[in-house]
């Protein structure tokens, strides 16, 4: 009975540690802070999750954008808000993991300054060809790519994107070279592409699918576990022999650490809730991106597995922000 009594006595004493507010939460409007400009892959997913989040929970979840330095302003601004639950991060592989790598100084170290709350969206990438390559199977493109001189060449949208680490990862893994053409954003390395001034480009299926479909562009494989609705007839990298050739983009939900317990355990409740809504699948799924809720230590344990695969590329390579 003692031992009821003190745990009884343990838990009050938790209850009333944590503020009043905290346990209301939320009860007025909340930002959620997205560290690229309006219209991208990330800015959308956070309005279809805003939108939904303040049906769920009554209160406004209002999206601000603030790009710059490759999304470190941004999440550097999450970081160090009050820990409160009224400024929250929608961010992805860029602004979580490889941003602060990449800086002239390490604004944040995601496992320290920021509660992993769960991802939002994955988004697979597809590798795409000019329709003049020769090249109608992965298979034919990388013994293109082996035997031809001068070397081909890819558009990435810039040092340090998942597109071009993706291609670091491929060119490492398999022995293949290649000449990458660093652009400033997916428009003109898109825009070179489809021109035909580069061969080819990894880029996410969310902004290649309309390209594909118009001809425009070839696709040969996607990364990611399966084939996608939108793309039936294009094979995985992993079901052509290539297991190791895999990464999506994520786009994840971050709150700034020492956010309390019950504020963190009520928002990772309705976002699951709003990503397990099938309409909101039905909307990612048009955007060529897959809803993926899931708790907060698989998310975490996600995010590991992601800094071990790519940070030491980034570190190989000596990819630093402009």
């Amino acid at each position: 009975m003692k031992k009821i009594i003190l745990a009884l006595a343990a838990a009050l004493a938790t209850a009333l540690s944590i503020p009043a507010e905290a346990q209301t939460w939320p009860n007025r409007a909340v930002r959620l802070v997205v560290p690229y400009a309006a219209g991208g892959n990330v800015d959308v997913a956070a309005r279809i999750l805003a939108e939904k989040l303040q049906q769920e929970l009554g209160q406004p979840f209002i999206v601000e954008n603030k790009p710059g330095a490759g999304g470190l302003l941004g999440s550097e601004m999450v970081a160090r808000a009050e820990p409160d639950g009224y400024t929250l991060l929608i961010g992805a592989n860029g602004p979580i993991l490889f941003a602060p790598e990449m800086g002239a100084r390490r604004a944040y170290e995601w496992r320290r300054d920021f509660i992993a709350v769960t991802t939002v969206t994955l988004t697979p990438l597809v590798l795409q060809v000019h329709p003049g390559v020769q090249a109608q199977t992965l298979k034919d493109f990388f013994e293109l790519a082996r035997r031809s001189q001068p070397p081909l060449t890819m558009a990435s949208p810039g040092p340090g994107t998942t597109n071009h680490l993706m291609s670091e990862l491929i060119q490492s893994k398999l022995g293949i070279k290649w000449v990458t053409v660093q652009y400033r954003g997916n428009a003109p390395a898109t825009n070179d592409l489809i021109g035909g001034h580069v061969q080819f480009n990894l880029d996410q299926v969310s902004v290649a699918l309309p390209f594909i479909r118009d001809g425009k562009s070839r696709a040969l494989a996607i990364t990611g576990p399966a084939r996608l609705a939108d793309l039936p007839n294009v094979p995985t990298f992993t079901e052509l022999g290539f297991p190791e050739i895999d990464g999506q983009t994520f786009t994840g939900l971050m709150a700034p650490a020492n956010t309390p317990e019950p504020v963190i355990a009520r928002l990772h409740a309705a976002t699951i809730k709003v990503l397990e809504d099938p309409a909101v699948k039905a909307r990612f799924a048009s955007l060529g991106a897959l809803s993926a809720p899931i708790s907060r230590e698989a998310f975490r344990a996600y995010l590991e597995r992601e800094d071990q695969t790519w940070i030491p590329i980034i570190r190989a390579l000596g990819i630093k922000s402009e």
